[in-house]
């Protein structure tokens, strides 16, 4: 195996399936080079492959499928990067039954409706014609000679801002091929029954702004709704095509100050406004969308729009002496003890806080509109539970975040009123509580209990306070209260819900906290989980009726399988559908089909696509044939490996065994890790060149792989990670796989950091390569992660690194598992890899870790990849690192001559750069 087949071979992105499941298209893509789409009949043997296609959509009756056309590969590599920045995606239309294409240029975007019976083609807009001009003139061409634009010119060009121009749209009727071309479309919209689309036309050149709606059926067209002043901005349909809201606001004014007003019309042409009781308006950020009965309105508003600062400017001779004027250009953030957010994370939100609006609903039959969500209460989406919606809020704890992590108050929201009732206050906030269908239950996990609050009464009740059954996480290792393993589906009538422990699904009675296990994992290791339940990301979660059977997969914790079972609501036990040596994960299910689509895959055998009924997977039927592409190549084996820590618990590890193993022989090993790397046992590998090492590669050149499990010690996150790895390594030795001189380790991340800790503390590793590693965490403890402007501290006192204290609290821990206080015992050459953007980890903290060890005069090689953040983005940069890496390994694993950057190193040099 060479590097070109890693990046020739094809894996599968997400499926696509039809709403009547009879159809699935899946994009196949090489890890580098074109995309092709795969399209496969659920029902039959009907199989296309489109090349060059990617992103499929599918229609809903699954008789066509559009795809984006990118540029090729070759296109964009032989372009200078002025002709880069002109390549444009396309599309193609493929008819399923017959094959037929039609192709499209420049398109930025496409969407069939609901029904499937009309596809939407939107473009690019046209090229600005000075940009044109400016293109064909000639390389010597000089200011003298261009035209001069004139102020009558000016006054036939009004200036339009970006996000007011609108471009091409095309409906294209699929049944009988007829087409619609509008133009100057700057937003449209399906309904739901397939009847209807609106379509916002806005021309400032021509004064145009209209309300277009057009009937599917014919795509005849009516006007709406037309202004000869105000933009049309957002815009949304109900499922009926029976109303159509839009905002609209003074053309003239700029778009960052622009004020919108509220509009709706109905199918006979009758046109209201909305009157905000607070009189709060809407903005360029505002969106729209009806509830699902279409009877309320939801949009964005805010309290007023703010106005564009700009900087005061010298005018005259005074001015240049005006103090006022001449600090206006002053550099400056300043940094305030008390400030919510400190300054580089206040940056990083400010765009995101800057297009924030502030959720409203009108209520169309009584005119009424309600403003929701508020500064106090920011977030809130328009997912109806009956009439509330569910808001939260981490304004209470945004100074925490820098030390404590994240937490949110959580609200229940009626839409009638606007009054809120708090469900659940300083909860952590990815522990977003769940909301039965109607609103009337508030389910959420606190300190090791699964509690249910009655939103009217207020009462609160402890639903696992008569089991004893730990329904937090077992394996929870962080200086945090252990979370717990989340919820099921609610039952539809409202009247119970499932709850997880680590490995059973109970089903519990919200009025009087019945419990019923339905399954019964625990003894068996076995972790069961609900699985292919349709879920729209738009609406609330999906629900079950009581009695329904469900599909449930089953992870086997002793030999890290997967299975599919049944169970049925209100029974305990269930019915063994399909359990291999294999991993099996569910990739989607059809919307108004019980069709479920699954992979199943091992470390020998690719992830292939299968379909069948929810409740018949083991009468599946395969649809993709990507594994054959493994059949040239020596791809090993892989086991699970046993053995006890040096604190006596006992660990697991996945050990990869070489292409052509021998037993009784001795292989070089490489040790990769994280944290929980055993699940990994039935993992197809990664096809992929990046920063880590590809296992298939490895494996193909003789190298045995070895995925270590870590458990952690709160405050002793290094030592913790060197009593699992030496111990681990030292039972491959007395297994008669690994060679005692010849292991190397690597790791990325929090990986790197153990990978840089472990060879200050043993000397079993003949080779290290560490990507991204912590060096100093006395340093790293009040460092900023440059990709949100959060501060690191929170990850060392609550997170990841374990500490649990603060450095002012424990300086000794922080100095103990920092490897640079410790560089001068390092035997292990090392490599170190950081990208001088890191997002995540300043690469400073690499520059301390090689200097300490080039103070010490250790063997130690800094790779710094420039303008790349924590994972290498370039792919030049990720086929360098992964073929230096191979060669590191080879030179101190397997006694392959060193390469000469490795002897000399590389003298720096500039390089041409591109124009």
């Amino acid at each position: 195996m060479q590097v070109q087949d890693i990046m020739k071979f094809e894996s599968l992105k997400k499926p696509v399936i039809a709403d009547n499941g009879s159809l699935v298209a899946v994009e196949v893509a090489p890890d580098r080079g074109d995309s092709r789409t795969l399209v496969h009949s659920t029902t039959g043997k009907r199989q296309l492959s489109v090349a060059g296609a990617s992103k499929p959509v599918v229609s809903a009756d699954g008789r066509y499928v559009a795809m984006v056309l990118e540029p090729s590969l070759l296109e964009k590599e032989t372009s200078d990067a002025k002709a880069r920045k002109k390549l444009k995606d396309g599309m193609v239309l493929v008819e399923v039954a017959t094959g037929k294409e039609q192709r499209f240029s420049r398109v930025k975007e496409f969407t069939f409706n609901d029904a499937g019976t009309v596809l939407a083609v939107w473009f690019e807009a046209e090229e600005d014609k000075k940009d044109k001009a400016d293109d064909k003139a000639p390389d010597n061409a000089s200011v003298a000679e261009a035209k001069p634009q004139t102020a009558e010119d000016n006054l036939k060009k009004p200036k339009v801002d970006k996000a007011d121009k609108g471009s091409p749209l095309t409906l294209i009727a699929l049944n009988s091929g007829k087409q619609l071309e509008l133009q100057d479309i700057t937003a449209y919209a399906f309904d739901k029954k397939g009847k209807s689309a609106a379509v916002l036309v806005n021309d400032v050149a021509q004064a145009k702004h209209q309300l277009l709606s057009v009937t599917l059926s014919d795509l005849s067209q009516q006007q709406k709704y037309s202004s000869e002043s105000e933009q049309l901005g957002a815009l949304a349909i109900n499922h009926d095509g029976s109303h159509i809201a839009f905002s609209a606001g003074v053309a003239a004014d700029k778009v960052d100050e622009r004020q919108y007003r509220l509009g709706l019309v109905n199918d006979k042409g009758d046109v209201r406004f909305a009157m905000h009781p607070d009189a709060w308006v809407l903005n360029q950020y505002s969106q729209l969308s009806f509830s699902e009965d279409g009877e309320r309105l939801y949009f964005g508003t805010v309290p007023e729009v703010s106005k564009v600062l700009s900087l005061q400017k010298f005018s005259d001779e005074a001015s240049l002496y005006d103090t006022a004027t001449i600090r206006d250009s002053r550099g400056l953030k300043l940094w305030h003890g008390d400030d919510p957010r400190i300054k580089p994370h206040e940056i990083k939100t400010y765009d995101k806080l800057k297009k924030q609006t502030l959720l409203a609903v009108w209520h169309l039959a009584g005119n009424q509109v309600v403003q929701l969500a508020t500064p106090e209460v920011p977030e809130a989406k328009p997912i109806e539970y009956g009439r509330f919606v569910l808001g939260s809020s981490s304004e209470p704890y945004l100074k925490e975040i820098t030390w404590a992590g994240f937490y949110s108050d959580f609200y229940l929201i009626d839409t009638l009123s606007g009054e809120r009732t708090a469900v659940a206050l300083r909860q952590p906030s990815n522990s977003e509580p769940n909301i039965s269908p109607y609103g009337r239950y508030a389910a959420y996990f606190r300190e090791g209990q699964v509690q249910l609050l009655n939103v009217a009464s207020k009462q609160l009740r402890v639903l696992n306070a008569n089991l004893d059954v730990p329904f937090a996480d077992e394996d929870h290792d962080y200086p945090s209260d252990a979370p717990g393993y989340g919820f099921g589906p609610w039952l539809a009538d409202e009247s119970g819900l499932l709850v997880y422990d680590k490995y059973d699904i109970w089903q519990f009675a919200a009025a009087d906290a019945k419990a019923l296990k339905l399954t019964s994992g625990r003894d068996k290791g076995i972790s069961y989980r609900v699985e292919g339940l349709y879920q729209d990301k738009n609406q609330a979660p999906a629900t079950v009726n009581t009695s329904q059977s469900l599909l449930v997969k089953g992870y086997n914790e002793r030999t890290k399988a997967d299975g599919f079972y049944r169970v049925t609501l209100g029974k305990d036990g269930l019915k063994t559908l399909h359990a291999k040596e294999e991993k099996l994960s569910v990739l989607g299910r059809a919307k108004h089909a019980d069709t479920l689509v699954f992979s199943r895959e091992r470390y020998d055998r690719f992830p292939d696509l299968y379909s069948a009924d929810v409740l018949e997977v083991d009468d599946a039927r395969r649809l993709t044939e990507l594994d054959a592409q493994r059949s040239k190549f020596g791809w090993g084996k892989a086991e699970l490996v046993h053995w006890t820590n040096t604190d006596g618990k006992p660990l697991d590890g996945v050990l990869i065994k070489p292409a052509g193993y021998e037993a009784g022989k001795r292989y070089p090993v490489l040790v990769y890790f994280y944290r929980f790397m055993s699940d990994r046992l039935h993992a197809f590998p990664s096809m992929n060149i990046n920063h880590r090492p590809n296992f298939a590669w490895y494996a193909n050149q003789g190298y045995a792989i070895f995925l270590p499990d870590i458990r952690f010690e709160v405050g002793y996150p290094g030592n913790s990670s060197v009593q699992a790895l030496t111990s681990g390594v030292q039972k491959l030795i007395e297994m008669g796989i690994a060679e005692p001189t010849a292991v190397g380790i690597q790791g990325h991340s929090w990986g790197g950091y153990q990978t840089a800790f472990a060879v200050t503390q043993t000397h079993i590793f003949a080779a290290a390569v560490t990507g991204a590693p912590v060096g100093n965490m006395t340093s790293a403890y009040s460092g900023i992660r440059h990709g949100t402007g959060l501060a690191r501290q929170f990850q060392y006192e609550t997170g990841q690194s374990r500490i649990g204290e603060s450095l002012m609290q424990a300086p000794l821990k922080y100095v103990e598992n920092s490897p640079v206080f410790y560089a001068d015992r390092i035997k292990t050459p090392m490599m170190i890899m950081f990208g001088d953007k890191d997002d995540a980890v300043p690469w400073e903290q690499g520059v301390e870790l090689y200097l300490a060890m080039r103070r010490a005069g250790k063997d130690v090689v800094l790779l710094q990849y420039e303008g790349e953040p924590h994972h290498l983005k370039q792919y030049g940069n990720k086929l360098d690192y992964s073929i230096r890496m191979k060669e590191y390994f080879d030179h101190y694993l397997k006694g392959a001559k060193a390469p000469a950057w490795l002897e000399q190193g590389e003298p720096y040099r500039e390089y041409a750069k591109e124009d």
